[in-house]
């Protein structure tokens, strides 16, 4: 492991549990609020293109607005960042984490037939914790999404087949960070 000295929010275990939770996120709002994506916005583009290319354009609509909550939050986390990395008495990623705790708690109170005022809060919360928690041991990942991680796991167990130097074997991280997203998906 790089004996450099990683912040508590690039910690493994905390981003173990940012992926359990991030799996979750996509996972609740596809299959209980309407089949939207929360954090997988590629997965709502094509599905929003696929509709307005069909003109069925109220239910393309239903995509481009998590897309735009997702914005906002990457945005709002970035302004957070910025305007209180000084911050003494509360990091400023930890309350980006308290934020997104309410914000969810509050989602669980919606009632089933507000299905899109539940997925533009989750987008909202899931696009702070991406853009607010991008680093795990000092290497770049993504907590709410699986295909970057993927693909710099393989990369890693690639290089390291090859080469056997130490550091590619320290970026197997990924694939945990990918089964720990994985588990929560299929729930």
């Amino acid at each position: 492991m790089n004996k450099q000295k990683i912040q508590m929010s690039e910690a493994f275990i905390n981003s173990a549990v940012l992926a359990i939770f991030g799996g979750f996120q996509d996972a609740y709002t596809y299959f209980t609020r309407d089949q939207v994506f929360s954090n997988a916005q590629t997965g709502n583009v094509v599905l929003m293109s696929h509709h307005l290319m069909l003109g069925e354009w109220i239910e393309g609509i239903r995509y481009i607005i998590p897309i735009v909550a997702f914005i906002f939050g990457v945005f709002l986390a970035e302004q957070i960042g910025y305007h209180f990395r000084e911050s003494k008495t509360l990091h400023w990623r930890q309350g980006i984490l308290l934020l997104e705790i309410v914000i969810l708690f509050f989602v669980g109170w919606i009632p089933e037939e507000y299905p899109m005022l539940a997925n533009i809060l989750v987008s909202f919360t899931c696009a702070m914790q991406v853009q607010s928690f991008r680093k795990m041991n000092g290497q770049l990942y993504a907590s709410t999404m699986c295909i970057g991680n993927i693909r710099s796991g393989i990369e890693a167990i690639s290089s390291y087949r090859r080469e056997r130097r130490e550091e590619q074997k320290n970026k197997l991280y990924y694939i945990w960070v990918f089964l720990f997203f994985l588990r929560w998906v299929q729930v």
